[in-house]
């Protein structure tokens, strides 16, 4: 791990490469949270889309973590992973320019939109997987949790401003005009990643390794050890149920509260407050109860608010509580999330980066489009209002395999492989009495 000796005695933020790749992230993360707003509202107000082709719209949008995020893993690890973001962030901004080109010559369609969204999507699976990669190249491990709240932190940010600014966009320029903000803030990550000089030398794979051999290599050690596959089913049903949100939320603002799309981004951008707190505050409560317990503790607290969405009521009072249930479990989510990705980084060797994060997205990612369309399905038929009820209700049993798993019982994560396959006897126990869950995620699969 190229590290200066600057970098093992200061922050991660005194870092001038961590911060092209915080400031990169920042640029991405602002576009595509005004994207959040305006390409959904593209499908409802210009092209008149129903709630199940919204559905497909989000389904298309994450349909690659299902399709290639194994393969993708793999080829990342062959490859250096900053020209790789780089690369995936100037495709991005070309599908998205797209967008509004074909709205001004009045060829836009939805079948473009599902194009481009799932364009954009294979993209974002080689950026985030290369990405995740690349941060244990700059940092020691023991400024992964900084730098990976420095990173939530900037994420929780664009999800205050972005929503906010895509409506007012919206109102002011059109939805199709808005996703301008969304090719223009690639082109930006793209830029401030060419300022990175750490140097990356190209991976040498191993003479007798085969794109299968890597897949499975890298899925073995992922269903091999049994925090990360608890993990894997924990994140994935909790992606499930967040994609019939974000499925049917637009719709649900729109057609049951009401709601202008200036006053949509405004309680997309209000939800995120509770999700920049979360960036903020999950080192300190990791540091005070311990990551193990941060990371089931996180999502069983926060989980019951998620309720409010389906109990929101027509006008503001209603947009206020739905806006106050999201930014309650957003809070949940980011704690959640910078404890469990710095303890796989820190756990994983560096050769096998690439395929532990792929295997994992493709785990724990892959049931976004299943979520979208069930989403879909669900408001078109029983209305969205059913529809976040019934992902409501999944979030309360998201916390189940934590719950059922060795982590209660522990406070602090292991660090290393060995570590993990020397746990204490109670934890051995523990680990047998959460045999049933393990054995579902791998079902799951």
């Amino acid at each position: 791990m190229p590290v200066t000796p600057r970098a093992a005695t200061s922050g991660p933020l005194r870092m001038p490469d961590f911060r092209f790749l915080l400031a990169g992230a920042a640029a991405g993360q602002l576009g595509a949270q005004v994207t959040l707003v305006a390409l959904p509202l593209v499908a409802v107000l210009e092209l008149d889309a129903s709630a199940f082709q919204v559905g497909l719209l989000t389904a298309a949008e994450t349909a690659a973590f299902l399709l290639i995020g194994l393969p993708a893993g793999a080829w990342t690890d062959r490859m250096r992973k900053r020209p790789l973001m780089i690369r995936a962030d100037i495709v991005r901004a070309a599908a998205m320019a797209s967008i509004p080109l074909a709205a001004a010559a009045g060829a836009l369609t939805m079948a473009q939109l599902y194009a481009v969204a799932l364009i954009t999507g294979v993209a974002t699976v080689f950026f985030d997987v290369a990405h995740q990669s690349f941060l244990p190249q700059l940092l020691p491990r023991e400024q992964l949790v900084a730098g990976n709240g420095a990173l939530e932190t900037v994420r929780s940010s664009a999800q205050v401003t972005g929503p906010g600014l895509g409506g007012v966009l919206v109102q002011l320029v059109g939805a199709h005009l808005a996703i301008v903000a969304d090719a223009i803030g690639y082109a930006l990550s793209a830029l401030l990643l060419l300022g990175i000089k750490t140097p990356e030398n190209s991976p040498q794979p191993e003479p007798s390794s085969s794109l299968r051999k890597d897949i499975a290599e890298g899925v073995r050690f992922v269903f091999g050890h049994p925090l990360l596959r608890v993990i894997a089913l924990t994140t994935g049903l909790a992606n499930l149920f967040s994609a019939v949100v974000m499925a049917t939320q637009t719709v649900f603002l729109v057609r049951a509260l009401g709601l202008e799309p200036g006053a949509i981004g405004l309680v997309l951008s209000a939800s995120a407050v509770g999700g920049l707190a979360g960036a903020l505050g999950a080192g300190g409560l990791a540091a005070r109860l311990g990551q193990a317990r941060t990371i089931w503790l996180s999502l069983l607290v926060t989980g019951p608010f998620a309720l409010l969405w389906p109990l929101s009521g027509h006008g503001a009072a209603g947009a206020a509580m739905f806006a106050a249930g999201s930014g309650v479990v957003f809070f949940g989510a980011v704690v959640y999330n910078v404890a469990q990705v710095s303890f796989r980084q820190a756990l994983c060797p560096p050769r096998l980066l690439g395929r532990m994060n792929a295997t994992l997205r493709f785990l724990m990612w892959g049931t976004l489009p299943l979520g979208g369309l069930l989403g879909g399905a669900l408001a078109d038929t029983f209305g969205p209002r059913t529809a976040l009820a019934c992902s409501a209700a999944g979030f309360l049993a998201v916390p189940l395999p934590l719950l059922l798993s060795s982590l209660r019982g522990m406070r602090d994560l292991p660090t290393t492989t060995s570590t993990a396959e020397h746990m204490t006897d109670d934890a051995a126990v523990a680990h047998n009495r959460s045999e049933p869950a393990d054995n579902q995620s791998a079902s799951v699969s």
